[in-house]
């Protein structure tokens, strides 16, 4: 990604030095920030409500793979998954700040090209950077991302709250994100048996993007906003429909009813999986990284959900006896379950 450029050694440049070249084109875009990088910790003005706080960590070799992932992704991909942690909570993400360690293998361009991805996130979704160290590794990379919200304490949504024959519904597709990870995954191994072989990515472009460049529902919570639905309990599906399902009925002590048929996937993740002999319904249910939102609203709502994009209607909630079960397409019922169990 570099080679047209004369690598510069992190040692070189020093620490603070290095996190104030870093910082040189970030703007602040809330009124509230009264400080942020360069100052010991980061000042935000608060005026009314609650605040609201996400930490997310990724590791190199268990959360990302550079062979694959360009460094301007992942830094996109770090701050749009600690804003999902927010957006699922029917808050607007407003602030972010990173901790990131890095061997020697990194250079200065190298962070350049990361902060330049965290930078792209965070314009799109009008977040202030308002903090930023830098240590070492000996392992390779880590990087860890807090973002920050505020709201009304009466638009805070929690995973309790669902009530007995309320709607389930889940924004945007499910799968897609798994099914790119896979073709990333494939390839790798091509490459790996023979460096001459060029990677074969053609066609795929939606399902890369899930994985490589996921993006906060923020547009989700808006609309519901705008149409007056305000969910009674959510989450963000980040670890696969079924346990994203379970957070809720276990923590509203309810049960629940899915329907196969109602899942939203996209047709090119359905027809991937399928040529990889992998069943779609098991990656909606267990694949993980969609960072879609999950939520149940009230029966009284269903008219207006109902004429939304990218949301779907996929089942109702259910007194606790119940259990938690999905419908299948030849309406057999079966016991939902979670491939890393409850969060």
């Amino acid at each position: 990604m570099f080679e047209d450029k004369e690598r510069q050694e992190i040692e070189s440049v020093g620490k603070y030095p290095l996190i104030q070249k870093l910082s040189e084109k970030l703007e602040f875009t809330h009124a509230e920030t009264l400080c942020g990088i360069g100052e010991d910790a980061a000042v935000v003005k608060v005026t009314e409500g609650v605040g609201t706080h996400v930490s997310r960590l990724f590791l190199e070799y268990v959360h990302f793979d550079l062979t694959y992932f360009p460094l301007r992704h992942l830094g996109y991909k770090c701050a749009a998954v600690a804003m999902s942690g927010l957006v699922a909570m029917n808050v607007i993400p407003s602030h972010l700040r990173l901790n990131i360690a890095v061997s020697n293998r990194f250079s200065v361009e190298a962070m350049e090209e990361l902060m330049t991805g965290v930078r792209m996130c965070c314009r799109r979704y009008g977040v202030d950077i308002v903090g930023l160290d830098i240590g070492s590794s000996l392992t390779g990379m880590a990087i860890s991302t807090d973002a920050f919200g505020f709201a009304q304490e009466s638009d805070i949504v929690m995973r309790k709250g669902a009530g007995e024959k309320e709607l389930i519904c889940v924004s945007g597709d499910l799968g897609a994100a798994y099914a790119g990870l896979l073709i990333l995954e494939r390839e790798k191994q091509v490459f790996e048996a023979n460096s001459q072989m060029q990677p074969d990515l053609e066609g795929f472009d939606y399902l890369l993007e899930r994985q490589l460049k996921p993006e906060p529902r923020v547009d989700i919570i808006k609309l519901l906003k705008s149409k007056a639905i305000q969910p009674t309990a959510m989450t963000n599906v980040d670890e696969g429909l079924a346990g994203a399902l379970s957070n809720i009925c276990r923590a509203s002590d309810k049960g629940c009813v899915i329907y196969e048929e109602k899942l939203p996937i996209d047709i090119l993740a359905f027809n991937t999986l399928k040529e990889l002999k992998i069943v779609a319904t098991t990656v909606a249910l267990s694949g993980g990284e969609d960072y879609e939102l999950l939520f149940t609203i009230k029966q009284d709502d269903f008219d207006k959900i109902n004429t939304m994009e990218n949301i779907s209607v996929i089942g109702y909630i259910q007194e606790p006896s119940a259990g938690e079960n999905l419908i299948t397409n030849d309406e057999k019922v079966v016991e939902l379950k979670t491939m890393g169990g409850k969060q």
